[in-house]
């Protein structure tokens, strides 16, 4: 009998196995989890829910077993180099943060490359003096007028980032206006019911857009959500945030 008679059970068996989908090896599944970079740096205000957030985010994507984060509160793992490691950044900052110019194309050629920008809450209270910032996460915060319980629309209920939160939602936070708003290219997901509030309280701003609080839009061949909310620590628990953010990393990592 031939060498290939007497192997041909075994080659069959084989395929078989993999054809039932037998489990991978380790690696494979590793390799099939996305990689988070959550950066935690605040070189302005500091919100007492960054460092609570650090725990949530990682719990969010180990319970859901879609991705692995990996924490800085530096700015040094923004380099060309270390950056190939991920799929997707998360900002939870203030401020003029510390990066070198390097730094910053790396970062912005990240995310035109491919890869997810996530901002949450403050991310637009960041790089005020960096205009590229402003071009790839779409606004900056301009004064927080409301912090109370307020009515949330759900402008785009078929969008299956925030599609669990329609038609409207109440929550109690601090809520952001946006100045400078890209409003020719950002897909709002949820803006502020203007009924909800006082729109006569000092430092209000009423702009024709509205107050949109959470958007997506693309940066190259990139994609970027940004959400406002998620100033109080009781957001960051509520499970129809955590979805909704949970959604929005899976989406900037284009999964």
């Amino acid at each position: 009998m031939s060498i290939l008679k007497r192997c041909l059970p075994v080659l069959v068996l084989a395929g078989l196995a993999v054809s039932v989908g037998l489990p991978r090896p380790r690696a494979a599944q590793a390799r099939a989890k996305g990689r988070l970079l959550y950066l935690t740096l605040s070189a302005g205000f500091k919100h007492d829910t960054v460092a609570p957030s650090r725990g949530i985010v990682t719990e969010i994507g180990k319970a859901s077993g879609a991705f692995d984060v990996t924490v800085a509160d530096d700015v040094s793992p923004f380099t060309d180099a270390n950056l190939k490691n991920y799929d997707a950044v998360m900002f939870y900052t203030t401020g003029e943060l510390p990066m070198s110019a390097p730094q910053k194309e790396a970062l912005l050629d990240f995310v035109r490359s491919g890869h997810g920008f996530v901002g949450v809450h403050s991310a637009t209270d960041t790089f005020y003096m960096w205009p590229e910032y402003l071009e790839m996460i779409g606004g900056y915060f301009n004064d927080h007028p409301w912090h109370q319980n307020v009515t949330v629309d759900v402008v785009d209920p078929g969008n299956p980032i925030v599609s669990a939160l329609a038609p409207s939602f109440q929550i109690n936070d601090e809520i952001y206006q946006m100045s400078d708003f890209q409003y020719r290219d950002s897909h709002v997901l949820l803006r502020l019911d203007p009924n909800s509030v006082d729109l006569n309280k000092a430092g209000v701003h009423r702009r024709f857009y509205g107050w949109p609080l959470a958007w997506t839009r693309n940066y190259g061949e990139g994609r970027v959500f940004y959400t406002a909310l998620g100033h109080e620590l009781a957001v960051w628990k509520d499970p129809r945030y955590q979805q909704m953010l949970l959604n929005g990393i899976k989406w900037a990592m284009g999964r």
